[in-house]
This record gives C-alpha cells, sequence and structure tokens, in this order.
C-alpha cells in the first residue's frame, strides 16, 4: 500500500494515530508506529519537560517514526515547541491554531509539519507554509471540532490543496479508511478506535463507554463560544448544554469544564469527566491490541476495494 503519505515518512500504511491530549502518550504512539502507521503523542496543556520524557519513551520502545502533536492554544507551546525542535522528531501535527509563526524553527529541525484544518478557508491560509501535508478533520471527530462533514471537507480539500491531504473524524475501520482514499485523500487519522485499545492507558470505565455508544450517543458542546467539542453524553455535558443555550461566559464555562478529561482519562469518572470521543464510537465494538485494529483495518480495506471492483 504505497501512497504520497508512505513514501514520505517511511511508513508501512498511511495511517496517523490522533494525538488525543492525556490519552497518546508514548506506549500507545510506540505500539502505532510498530504496527505499520503513525504513532503521535499530544502534547496537550502538558510541559514541555513531560513531552521530552515521552519522546525518549517512545524511541526505547520503537525504531519506527512517530510524531507529537501540538495544541497552540497550551499554556506551554513555545516550550513544547523547543522540545520538538531539540528533540528532532519526524513529525509534529498541529491544532488550535495557525503554527505560521513556529514554521521557520521546525523546518531547521528537519520536522514534517501536518496541521489540522477543519475548513477550507484555513486549509488555503495552512497551505502557504512549507507543510508537508494538511489534515482534514470533520465535525464527526472527538474533542476539538469544526463543524462540516468529513466526507465534504476530504473531497474540497483533496480538490483545491496542492499537499496531501488526511482524512480524519468518523474513520474506526476498512470501508472508512477506503472511501477517504477514494475522495482524494493520501492517508487517514484515527483517534477513537485506538483509544478502545490494549495499548491505551486511559481508565477502563472510558473503554467501556465507547463501547456501549451508539451513532447518536456524543453531542457538541461549547458551540455558543466557537469552542466545540464532541463528547460522549453524560451529566457534564448535559450541564455544558445548558449553559451554552444560555448563553454562559467563558470563564463560567472553564469553571465547569476544567480538569474533566483528566477526570475521564485517569480516574474514570462517567457522569463528570469529559468522555471526548467521536461518531466512530459507534464503529467499535471490542477492544484489541493496536496491530490487530491496524491489520483489521487494511484487510478490509482491501476486501472493500474488491467488492467495488464489480461496480467498475
Amino acid at each position: 500500500m504505497q501512497t504520497e503519505i508512505t513514501k514520505m515518512l517511511g511508513i508501512k500504511y498511511p495511517l496517523f494515530q490522533g494525538g488525543m491530549a492525556w490519552v497518546s502518550d508514548a506506549e500507545l504512539a510506540a505500539a502505532v508506529s510498530n504496527a505499520g502507521g503513525l504513532g503521535i503523542i499530544g502534547a496537550g496543556s502538558a510541559r514541555g519537560s513531560w513531552v521530552r520524557e515521552e519522546i525518549k519513551k517512545a524511541r526505547k520502545l520503537t525504531t519506527k517514526p512517530f510524531g507529537v502533536n501540538i495544541m497552540l492554544m497550551s499554556p506551554e507551546v513555545e516550550e513544547v515547541v523547543d522540545v520538538v525542535c531539540e528533540e528532532r522528531v519526524e513529525v509534529v501535527t498541529t491544532g488550535a491554531g495557525n503554527p505560521g509563526k513556529y514554521m521557520e524553527r521546525f523546518a531547521r529541525s528537519e520536522i514534517k509539519v501536518f496541521p489540522i484544518a477543519p475548513t477550507l478557508a484555513l486549509a488555503r491560509r495552512l497551505s502557504r507554509y512549507p507543510i508537508a501535508g494538511i489534515i482534514a478533520e470533520g465535525g464527526e471527530a472527538g474533542g476539538h471540532v469544526g463543524d462540516v462533514s468529513t466526507m465534504v471537507l476530504v473531497a474540497l480539500l483533496a480538490k483545491e490543496i496542492k499537499t496531501p491531504v488526511i482524512a480524519a473524524g468518523g474513520i474506526a475501520d476498512g470501508r472508512g479508511f477506503t472511501a477517504a482514499l477514494a475522495l482524494g485523500a493520501e492517508g487517514v487519522q484515527l483517534g477513537t478506535v485506538f483509544v478502545c485499545t490494549q495499548e491505551c492507558n486511559v481508565h477502563e470505565n472510558y473503554k467501556q463507554a465507547i463501547l456501549k455508544a451508539k451513532e447518536r450517543s456524543t453531542t457538541v458542546t461549547g458551540k455558543s463560544l466557537n469552542r466545540p467539542v464532541r463528547c460522549l453524553e453524560n451529566k457534564l455535558v448535559k450541564e455544558l448544554e445548558k449553559m451554552d443555550r444560555e448563553g454562559a461566559s467563558p470563564e463560567e464555562f472553564e469553571k465547569i469544564a476544567a480538569g474533566s478529561l483528566r477526570e475521564a482519562v485517569q480516574e474514570g469518572n462517567l457522569e463528570l469527566g469529559s468522555l471526548m470521543a467521536g461518531q466512530s464510537a459507534a464503529l467499535i465494538n471490542t477492544i484489541k491490541p493496536v496491530g490487530e485494529v491496524i491489520e483489521s483495518i487494511i484487510s478490509e480495506a482491501y476486501e472493500t476495494r474488491d467488492r467495488l471492483d464489480k461496480f467498475f
């Protein structure tokens, strides 16, 4: 399976693991890279020292390429950028902002940059920089999202943007993988499906909540503040939805939501934790090793291709 992405990065499959804050640590990233994809350490709002430690840990667990996701709104972003440049990680993905001010430093460290774009307008702006590709993340994804569907967004970007497009949002199996390639993507990024793997160190309650999810089990909060986040519905989400309707201030939102992702990931709090998950949760029904998940996706992708042959 060869695409521009596999050739560029030297990976077996054009498959990125999402850089999920509090979830995507060195163990998960290394497992994905060892299985043929590109593992990503999620920096979130962590200190640079934690990111450096995870990078070093990942290098002990794999000799394959891996990357770091940088949340550009993090108060620690400058320190994290310093660390990834000093450590010369192979790939950086970015979210929650524009990485333009850091691009020269990334280039000097020979880091390939894949920013996340939830709209065509942002993708156009990002494509002015010397990026390696763009991650087109549709509104079906978990966590911080836009409101354009993956199917429409990927088709738009693949038609207009000259750099390779990675499709993200709502993809958890080989059928979605194949659909993304058919739309013009050179690869895919998956997040929620990797939460439900043996190598993922989140609380078991979090995994079980995803396994029980249906296609309408997630909802998006924070729309009134232009900070939309997709999570599994629970007591916290219902309270945030109420605040959305009542026009609560950012400070009021923060007071309720602060620390809630850690509560879900580390403590397994099903009521007051922020159980970030994409709509693809409805497609996930078991916990497997990362290697089995990836091989299943690739095998189903080939089966889907063969099934489509009869139509052409």
